[in-house]
């Protein structure tokens, strides 16, 4: 019996491989980056941080845009109309939406291109669900390089969708270039609701689903207008505005792009626009530099033995939490005097 010839293996992925691929705009080349720069494997670590430092010149010229709003506002349906509106004049759209990984399961969602069909069979349009993994606010540890990757394709509109929760606003806010609100018509008690937060952070509010109540839109935005007007905005150059939109009939999508375009332009000028971006930048380095010693913690061998006992005293009340901090960065190495 002659054995079936094998087939050779393919060699594992170059860094040259990534980087031509994502900068010829190759869809599967993109794809592939982006999974390389999410993996927490050790082995693809020195290999994504090679990529990400060659494409890191080819980013940074897109809109990076924040989109948050409560539940029931129509997110998914503004952001396909909305970036179905941007493809055809031209633009191609990424979209990261960050999809919330169960804390039980760790499993996801990951129904983003599911919710927008439309747009993901849109040739200039890129929908990335990236799960959480249980990162602090919401928001995938790997959102900027994603992003970073997404614009060295060539990709100039970046739609940053949040899960809405929590500190996933302010994360979102802190990687984007302008942060959208959207709101649901009728605030009246719904605006005690809101967060005072989310506004002061918003460069725009939109109230979604006009169409379906002109007065309470009316009211609405004129509601919000009052709240801004007693806030300190997020930027000295730019006051947010609120206007009334519908994703679902494009009504006011076309003057919600002309704000974003405005608001460039004025911080672009004002020169706050590349300080952010400077910043941002900062910000970057120090979440991945937390990210890493909290790695790092977690798996050094002191620390993995000391944990469970140290866990079990914590939880039946024997050792106080701040007790049960100390010990384990002592067995990592650290104390008071570090």
């Amino acid at each position: 019996m002659t054995t079936p010839p094998t087939s050779p293996r393919r060699p594992p992925k170059t860094a040259d491989d990534y980087v031509e691929g994502v900068l010829a705009g190759d869809r599967a080349a993109l794809g592939r980056a982006i999974t390389l720069v999410e993996s927490r494997a050790e082995r693809h670590h020195a290999l994504a941080q090679e990529v990400l430092t060659r494409l890191l010149p080819h980013a940074g010229k897109a809109h990076r845009i924040g989109i948050s709003g409560v539940p029931g506002v129509g997110k998914s349906t503004f952001i396909e109309t909305f970036g179905t509106n941007l493809t055809k004049a031209g633009h191609k759209v990424a979209v990261l939406a960050v999809d919330p990984t169960s804390s039980r399961s760790g499993g996801s969602i990951l129904g983003d291109k599911t919710r927008m069909a439309k747009l993901a069979a849109d040739e200039n349009a890129f929908i990335r669900p990236s799960p959480t993994q249980g990162h602090l606010g919401g928001v995938n540890r790997v959102t900027r390089e994603t992003m970073l990757v997404c614009e060295a394709a060539g990709f100039d509109v970046v739609l940053v969708e949040t899960v809405g929760t929590g500190q996933s606003e302010t994360e979102v806010a802190d990687m984007t270039d302008f942060f959208l609100v959207l709101m649901l018509p009728g605030a009246g008690d719904e605006l005690q609701g809101v967060k005072k937060g989310i506004l002061e952070l918003a460069d725009l509010v939109a109230v979604n689903k006009c169409d379906v109540d002109e007065r309470k839109a009316r009211g609405a935005k004129r509601d919000y207008e009052n709240a801004l007007h007693i806030m300190t905005p997020a930027s000295p150059n730019w006051r947010p505005p609120v206007i009334t939109i519908s994703g679902i009939s494009n009504i006011g999508l076309d003057v919600l792009w002309d704000k974003i375009v405005e608001h460039r332009a004025v911080l672009t000028e004002s020169g706050e626009l590349p300080a952010k971006r400077r910043g941002q930048l900062r910000h970057w380095m120090w979440a991945l530099v937390r990210d890493r010693l909290v790695h790092a913690l977690e798996v050094h061998p002191n620390v993995a033995d000391r944990l469970p006992a140290i866990e079990a005293a914590v939880a039946d009340g024997s050792l106080p939490p701040t007790r049960g901090a100390e010990e384990l960065l002592a067995a990592f190495g650290l104390t008071d005097r570090n």
